[in-house]
Parts: C-alpha cells; sequence; structure tokens
C-alpha cells in the first residue's frame, strides 16, 4: 500500500536525492521567481520557529539553517551574506547591540513644556 506524506515546502536542493536514495518517490517542482520569494519568507518563520523550539542541543544546528535561508534571502536582493554582515555590523555601530540584555518597558512623553 502507499502511502502518501504532504509537505508543500522548500527544501534543500539535495533533499530529492536523499528521498530517493531511501526508496521513496519525491513529487517536487521549480518554483518560479514570485513563488520562490514567497515561499522563502515562509521558510524562513519555519526555521525561526525551529529555533526557538529547539533545545540547548539542537540550536547551533537550526541557527545555521536560519543562516542558509538568510544567504539564500540576501541573493534574491543581489547581495551576499558578507553584504548582511556589513549592514548588522553597521546598525550594530550605530545603535548597539543586544550585549546588555537591555529590555524596554515602556516609554513616557514628557509635557510638551518640559522638552
Amino acid at each position: 500500500m502507499l502511502r502518501l506524506r504532504q509537505y508543500n515546502k522548500l527544501v534543500r536542493d539535495g533533499i530529492p536525492d536523499i528521498i530517493i536514495f531511501n526508496g521513496q518517490i519525491p513529487v517536487t517542482r521549480v518554483l518560479d521567481d514570485n513563488e520562490y520569494r514567497e515561499t522563502f519568507e515562509e521558510k524562513l518563520r519555519e526555521e525561526c520557529g525551529e529555533v526557538i523550539s529547539s533545545g540547548k542541543n539542537g540550536r547551533c544546528e537550526e541557527l545555521a539553517d536560519v543562516l542558509e535561508v538568510i544567504r539564500a534571502l540576501a541573493g534574491l536582493e543581489n547581495k551576499t551574506l558578507d553584504d548582511i554582515i556589513n549592514i548588522a555590523d553597521a546598525k550594530k555601530a550605530e545603535r548597539g547591540g543586544f550585549d546588555n540584555r537591555i529590555y524596554l518597558e515602556k516609554v513616557i512623553d514628557k509635557p510638551d513644556e518640559e522638552l
């Protein structure tokens, strides 16, 4: 009896070969540019969720998956991972990083006469 598992998600290029190696039959298609961009945004959400739900031992593996998605999304913007890192470094230099663990609870506006 054939068993069908539905995935409907973007996968790494080598996944169909792994499926075939395991004696299964992958059903795939190549996405057009618009589908690719939209699907990649969903893939980023998926991978970020996996980082959040992963245990301490699997977190670095999941972060590596997020990094690969970021690398591919950068390519869609005609940028490299190094370009994205440079942008992140510039933002850190301007606004800081997250090293001090600052949690903003609220902002209270001063009355106009005090400004």
